[in-house]
């Protein structure tokens, strides 16, 4: 057997062997075997193929016998002949700027052998295994209510996934990501993303973590990689754009909201991070 996944941009994708094993190929990289406890992680949604072995034929997903189980939730009993392999795949959305920021920093696929003995089980990865057991085992017994707790092991699996990696790759220590655990830039950084309305300056900033501004400014940027007053402008546009999306607000309000003096002033700074003018962001959603 062999399934083409389509690409999901926006999406994580994950993929848990309970039984069997299968292939993993992609495009432009070496493909991935996974098996029994394993995880991967698709962190940008790329289309890929899964396979029973090197050579299966592959069919595209939406034209297999898709039980669909709920809005959420989906069966697929595919293929014949050979051993028979058990998964759990899914895809995840994040909505939040952090999280979106995130993703970007991660590696195109992160693959976790949760129960490799020789390896050895860090406290992360013992929580993975408790939950892809439990996944597991709700998945394959099929009782009421078991899709709705499958979907919400999905969100926890791929935070679990997202948590171990960064924890043990040392590559992970980058970026606003890495300057998060600064003892001076982190608790900046944090004040910024918990209040994105306030009226920061970088002055400001500097004396709420007990720093010179010429000592905070030059430190953030050679941490974070850009001025801190162009990371607080990021951040807000990225909130922006959730708002716009996700309620009924106005440009006008987000940029009363965010401290513009006029709505023009707003408009030119969305436009300048997230590359469309409000309208048309708005717009773009709608027409998705």
């Amino acid at each position: 057997w062999g399934v083409v996944m389509p690409p999901m941009d926006g999406c994580v994708m994950f993929h848990v062997v309970t039984a069997g094993e299968c292939r993993l190929e992609f495009p432009n990289r070496e493909p991935a075997v996974i098996r029994p406890g394993e995880f991967a992680l698709i962190s940008r949604g790329e289309g890929h193929l899964i396979k029973h072995a090197e050579g299966s034929r592959c069919k595209p997903y939406f034209e297999l016998p898709i039980q669909h189980v709920s809005e959420r939730y989906e069966l697929l009993d595919y293929g014949g002949g050979g051993d028979e392999t058990k998964l759990v795949c899914g895809a995840v959305r994040f909505g939040h700027p952090a999280a979106r920021d995130l993703i970007e920093l991660l590696p195109s696929l992160i693959h976790i052998k949760t129960w490799n003995a020789q390896a050895g089980i860090t406290p992360h990865a013992e929580w993975m295994h408790s939950t892809l057991r439990l996944m597991a085992a709700e998945a394959s017994s099929r009782l009421p209510g078991g899709e709705t707790i499958v979907t919400r092991l999905a969100d926890i699996l791929v935070i679990q996934a997202i948590r171990t990696w960064l924890v043990e790759n040392p590559a992970s220590r980058r970026g606003w990501l890495g300057a998060l655990s600064d003892e001076r830039i982190g608790p900046a950084i944090l004040q910024i993303h918990r209040e994105p309305t306030k009226d920061w300056t970088v002055a400001s900033l500097a004396e709420s973590v007990s720093m010179s501004r010429s000592a905070f400014s030059a430190h953030f940027t050679e941490l974070v990689g850009v001025p801190a007053m162009q990371y607080l402008t990021r951040w807000r546009m990225h909130l922006a754009g959730s708002w716009l999306l996700e309620t009924k607000i106005t440009a006008a309000e987000c940029a009363a909201k965010l401290g513009y003096n006029s709505e023009a002033a707003f408009n030119r700074a969305f436009k300048r991070v997230m590359g469309k003018p409000p309208g048309a962001w708005q717009a773009l959603d709608l027409l998705g």
